[in-house]
């Protein structure tokens, strides 16, 4: 060992603060909402081999160096050299969909190569079919924008302006994406810094010391939770999706996670539905899986960082080509966020399935709208992505309006300022979360007028007909709609997966967002606990007395009609849906 314990606990808070340090730069810096308000971008430090040592808590990538690697060699590289590419096809999946981009340096000492440093961050238009690039209607990957493969962007520091130009040409708002363009290449220029600082002060060997060290200690935790949590066999688990907006679907995702008797662990998805027409597919890279479920396996881990090192812990990820998680060129991709996000609970739903109440329940898919149109003679695109309710776990409720991950809702001031849109309201969607011991996360509720005419909008939303389960009895949660003019002669209810509605001046959409997951069984809530959700807005009294059996009058408890609710415990089956193995198979 080179590194010692002490030295090695110091460098990851130094990768770590690097990586922190980029991200916040790229925040202040770029000029997209998506980046900026919405902060949908990653960065990450990989070992001097192309191994991603330390990053943030977002498993959706695969091997973000290999693509780079196969057509630049690690051994051409040079100090200055900066690598981009959005190609979804050519990276196996390590970029998703092709708003995406990603930008790769690799960082020298005395001209040996210490590691790399990523920057990605999703760019709001790229060109294709629609304005913001990503619609329901695209049955093409072509229609979702220019595809960038591995190129090198900068060779020892002097850029390919006319590539950049060529990009930039391509997108409908050219300003915007030179200005997100030039934050994440700073961004990522700012992280080769640091990471030779830290090299220099440590010395390259102790640097792929520690790196080779926090790979190894990752593995070796998910590894040892695997064995913990799987028994010896074969334990499986589907999900499905709603739709791929082309009136297919459900969507069936049939994991198989198969432990040996020689403790070898392999992930069979090969039982997927076939690949949709319409652009949900998910190209899912093997190495996503491994970070998923290391996401989920190292919480409460004080001082262990998500790293390649997920991956690794599993021996065999089985993809079969033509299907939902594995689909041919050039299947669309755009709308893959629905099938990441069911896939991430089908994932849990293994452990629900191995460990029965050790996993939360499932969680919705996060919503996002687009409005596109002009005002004042210019053209305008409101992305937004709106958060959902999350599961309950076994020891709390789930969170309440989570948009992924570490991601936001827009500020409804910053909204009303850049788009011509007025937030008539933004409220908690009482009754989304599933009821349970501990109560799944509730979505939102947004009403936005729009202040001009002829606007276009598209809608994705899923966990409609496939909504959420609950764990250990929990009732499954609530779902979403997106009803135009609610309430007047002129309301319309749109399709989950929808674009091209057209909206003018007066016009109302009400947003409403999926919740998670109950755990446990709602008539263990505490009476009190169930009166407090009720007067925060989270659960109605109605559904108190239908789902909890507490009956509430007047924002007051009523113990005597709760015992006599409570006298009779409902079936476990009358509260929730089970794995959809058995609603779907």
């Amino acid at each position: 060992m080179i590194c010692d314990p002490v030295s090695l606990e110091i460098i990851r808070g130094a990768a770590r603060a690097a990586q922190a340090e980029m991200e916040a730069l790229l925040e202040r810096t770029a000029m997209s909402a998506f980046i900026r308000e919405k902060k949908d971008f990653y960065t990450a430090l990989f070992d001097a081999e192309g191994a991603m040592v330390v990053g943030s808590d977002l498993p959706i990538f695969g091997d973000i160096v290999g693509p780079v690697a196969a057509k630049f060699p690690l051994e051409t590289m040079r100090p200055g050299d900066l690598y981009w590419y959005n190609d979804c096809y050519g990276s196996r999946g390590a970029v998703s969909h092709s708003n995406d981009q990603v930008f790769l340096a690799p960082a020298f000492v005395d001209g040996a190569r210490v590691g790399f440093v990523m920057g990605w961050a999703h760019f709001s238009d790229i060109g294709g079919l629609r304005p913001g690039s990503i619609s329901p209607d695209a049955t093409d990957h072509f229609q979702e924008g220019i595809i960038i493969p591995p190129v090198r962007l900068m060779r020892a520091g002097e850029t390919n302006e006319a590539l950049l130009e060529v990009f930039w040409r391509n997108s409908r708002f050219p300003t915007q994406s030179q200005g997100d363009t030039r934050a994440l290449m700073a961004a990522v220029r700012l992280g080769e810094k640091r990471l030779e600082e830290i090299a220099r002060r440590f010395a390259p060997d102790v640097l792929a010391d520690a790196f080779a060290q926090l790979l190894s200690r990752t593995e070796t935790i998910v590894r040892q939770k695997l064995r913990a949590t799987f028994p010896v066999g074969t334990t499986r688990f589907t999900d499905a999706i709603d739709s791929d907006g082309h009136g297919n679907g459900p969507f069936r995702l049939r994991l198989a996670l198969t432990r040996t008797e020689d403790d070898r662990f392999i992930l069979d998805t090969s039982e997927t539905d076939d690949q949709a027409i319409g652009p949900v597919n998910l190209l899912m890279h093997p190495d996503v899986p491994g970070m998923a479920l290391g996401l989920y396996f190292l919480q409460g881990e004080d001082g262990q960082v998500l790293n390649a090192g997920g991956p690794r812990a599993l021996d065999e990820v089985i993809l079969r080509q033509g299907s939902l998680l594995a689909p041919r060129a050039p299947a669309p991709l755009g709308l893959r966020g629905i099938t990441m996000m069911r896939l991430l609970a089908a994932l849990h739903g293994l452990v629900a399935t191995a460990r029965p109440g050790e996993a939360p329940a499932a969680h919705s898919a996060y919503v996002v709208v687009a409005l596109r149109g002009m005002v004042a003679q210019k053209s305008f695109l409101m992305s937004d992505g709106v958060g959902v309710g999350y599961g309950a776990r076994p020891f709390a409720d789930g969170t309440d309006a989570v948009y992924f991950v570490a991601q936001e809702n827009y500020p409804v001031e910053f909204m009303e300022l850049s788009y011509p849109v007025r937030l008539l309201r933004y409220a908690l969607h009482e009754d989304s979360g599933g009821a349970g011991r501990y109560r799944g996360g509730c979505g939102v509720v947004r009403d936005y007028e729009v202040l001009v005419d002829g606007a276009m909008l598209a809608v994705r939303l899923d966990t409609v007909v496939n909504p959420p389960w609950g764990v250990a009895d929990g009732m499954g949660g609530g779902t979403g709609s997106a009803i135009v003019n609610p309430g007047t002669a002129g309301e319309r209810r749109l399709a989950s997966l929808s674009d091209g509605t057209v909206l003018n001046r007066g016009d109302v959409l009400r947003l409403a967002t999926g919740g998670g997951g109950g755990w446990g069984h709602p008539h263990d809530r505490p009476a009190a606990t169930v009166l407090a959700d009720v007067q925060g807005g989270f659960v109605s009294a109605k559904a108190a007395a239908r789902d909890y059996g507490v009956a509430i009058t007047n924002n007051t408890l009523d113990a005597a009609a709760t015992t006599a609710l409570r006298a009779t415990r409902p079936a476990a089956g009358a509260f929730h849906r089970r794995a959809y193995a058995d609603v779907l198979d």
